[in-house]
């Protein structure tokens, strides 16, 4: 397979989950993959287990010194790329009541503020023709309790993907939204989601999923393949929603 053969990928959050299997599969299909992520352990395990051709970097989207960095780095060592997927991304719970400004703020500096001045900042060193890809959630159209800000957030994404779609249709970058739902990831382990709470919340998101079940994290990596391959060509401010029949049909 060589969907993506000659072509240069930059994955914001390859660490783990989603972003990683997106990066292994277009490694597969021909690509050099460029992945990031805050946390410089797992950046070094995941380039490790990637390969010595993928570039791994320890970046924090929410912070734009390190966005210009990272930008700096990839101008420099690799030049242009072909395919920006926005992955990185954080969940926090927490009702109206209990949200305080710290809680707010960081999911939107990682989730809104960092994917928008991570698309702003790589946008130059796109490739004409190029295709974004974006990370979003089904929980931009479910209400979801004690998700209220992490759902906003993703909201946000899947508009940006809309307007940005036509503000770089000069230049030919298609900027489409995948949405996935219930994944198989280590997010709740980045939480402060006790086990058992967790243990609960699953259970509870299965019981209301159509298939029953959570996706795994290479059911999403075809997805986001799919939007940024030529296979999607007519493609742009467009959203697939992976999610079990949740959204549809739940």
């Amino acid at each position: 397979m060589s969907k993506l053969k000659g072509k240069t990928a930059l994955i914001t959050g390859g660490t783990t989950g989603i972003g990683l299997e997106t990066a292994k599969l277009f490694i597969n299909e021909g690509a050099k993959v460029v992945i990031t992520g805050q946390n410089e352990e797992r950046v070094k395990k995941a380039g490790n287990e990637l390969g010595p051709d993928t570039h791994a970097i320890t970046a924090d989207v929410s912070s734009l010194e390190d966005i210009d960095s990272m930008v700096s780095v990839v101008k420099d060592e690799i030049g242009k790329v072909d395919i920006l997927f926005v992955n990185a991304g954080v969940l926090r719970m927490g009702s109206l009541s209990e949200v305080d400004e710290a809680h707010f703020d960081y999911q939107v500096n990682v989730n809104f503020k960092g994917s928008f001045f991570t698309i702003q900042k790589v946008v130059p060193i796109m490739k004409d023709g190029g295709s974004i890809v974006i990370n979003s959630s089904n929980a931009n159209q479910i209400g979801i309790p004690g998700l209220s800000v992490y759902s906003a957030t993703k909201a946000a994404l899947r508009s940006l993907s809309r307007t940005l779609s036509l503000e770089l249709l000069d230049r030919e970058i298609r900027v489409n939204t995948v949405s996935p739902g219930p994944v198989e990831t280590p997010i709740f382990g980045k939480t402060d989601i006790p086990e058992d709470v967790a243990e609960e919340i699953t259970k509870e998101i299965i019981s209301q999923n159509p298939m029953k079940r959570f996706a795994v994290p290479e059911e999403i990596a075809k997805v986001v393949l799919f939007l940024a391959s030529d296979d999607s060509s007519y493609m742009t401010g467009e959203e697939i929603v992976v999610d079990g029949g949740t959204v549809a049909i739940g």
